[in-house]
């Protein structure tokens, strides 16, 4: 069955590993016959800083982010291609999350002591790159963005299950081991996986 994909490349520069998974996704995706919206974060115009707003008198949403959070209401299947920097996301990744992810739209705490995620229904997939080896980032950090992304944020709005690709040591892989990741990348897209 055909899916609404939304794929967010969350590295600022253009050309980097996560813009190439997300192509890579994108291009499998389509030709398996799903139906794909393509977004990079450093071609979107916003101030990623919260600042004094609260989220009772939020900032009005930038073109740009009211785009993104089209592309996730329209979405089956939500996929965010990033790297791991200082163990996080790029500055302007998680502004976008700051920004964007609303209460009254991504969630509601006024019916509930807890929050109610209101973009359920949908899937999600994290293609993470980092140099930190894959045995340390699981036993020295104990995989601290994966529970970030995939309870403090993605669950946090309904996006579940939210499903992992971790490559590690990205900043001096070789050409061979790069092309192999984008096999496994084509092959989640194709799969809408």
């Amino acid at each position: 069955m055909a899916r609404k994909i939304f794929i967010l490349n969350g590295h600022p520069r253009q050309k980097s590993l996560s813009g190439t998974f997300a192509r890579a996704y994108a291009d499998a995706a389509q030709a398996s016959g799903h139906e794909v919206k393509v977004m990079n974060i450093g071609e979107l115009a916003f101030d990623p800083d919260f600042g004094e707003a609260r989220f009772v008198d939020h900032k009005p949403l930038e073109p740009d982010l009211e785009a993104v959070m089209q592309a996730i209401e329209w979405s089956d299947h939500v996929v965010l291609t990033a790297p791991m920097w200082w163990g996080g996301l790029p500055a302007k990744l998680k502004g976008l999350f700051d920004r964007s992810l609303l209460p009254g739209r991504a969630f509601d705490t006024r019916k509930s002591k807890l929050p109610v995620p209101l973009l359920k229904g949908r899937s999600a997939r994290v293609i993470l790159t980092s140099d930190t080896p894959g045995w340390y980032f699981r036993l020295v950090y104990h995989r601290a963005l994966h529970w970030q992304l995939k309870k403090q944020i993605f669950g946090f709005v309904g996006l579940t299950p939210t499903r992992f690709t971790h490559f590690a040591q990205s900043s001096h892989a070789t050409d061979s081991r790069v092309s192999k990741w984008v096999d496994a990348v084509r092959g989640l897209g194709a799969q809408a996986a």
